[in-house]
């Protein structure tokens, strides 16, 4: 399904916070919260998309970093709720090769975006999204839906809808190393 033509509804179905089951299973047991290894679930797609200035950005230039990929919209409330997290991770983490990549799926336009980008003072790459791209990263099911990348190129999660700041944390940390 091809969210971005979708009913904006759809990405406030089930994506409202809540702890994870990672951070419950650490409480009840009265342990701090740690997550296991991540899996490998594929390669991640090779893409290729323009920033609001309209230049080309790419899967490639991130060679060797962790990057975060989180397909978005300015209308999207989940998806606004997590913004904030992205910036203090991509602040905290870009020295140790972290990259934040939000795939904006508005129809709107670059200009819309870009003006949303200023007003939040977002510190990543942001990027017009398309279909092509949303199928490679076998399509949306509803939108924050969000790719965690390791350095070889690796799918190790993929987060539909929106996951505290801090519970998300230690998985980045477990690719980051």
């Amino acid at each position: 399904m091809n969210i971005s033509r979708s009913f904006p509804l759809l990405a406030l179905l089930a994506l409202a916070p809540g702890p994870s089951a990672i951070s419950l299973a650490a409480a009840a047991a009265g342990q701090p919260a740690t997550v296991a290894p991540l899996p490998v679930l594929g390669a991640a797609p090779a893409w290729r998309l323009k920033d609001l200035d309209g230049k080309e950005v790419s899967f490639a230039q991130f060679k060797g970093k962790v990057v975060i990929v989180d397909f978005w919209a300015t209308w999207c409330v989940p998806c606004r709720h997590e913004i904030p997290g992205y910036i203090a991770l991509q602040e905290k983490y870009r020295k140790d090769g972290l990259v934040v990549v939000g795939i904006s799926l508005d129809q709107a336009g670059p200009a819309a975006v870009k003006k949303f980008v200023a007003s939040e003072k977002i510190n990543y790459v942001v990027v017009m999204g398309d279909d092509d791209t949303q199928t490679l990263f076998g399509g949306m099911e509803a939108i924050p839906t969000t790719f965690l990348i390791d350095r070889a190129g690796n799918v190790r999660d993929r987060k539909l809808g929106v996951e505290e700041t801090a519970d998300y944390e230690k998985k980045i940390l477990s690719v980051l190393k």
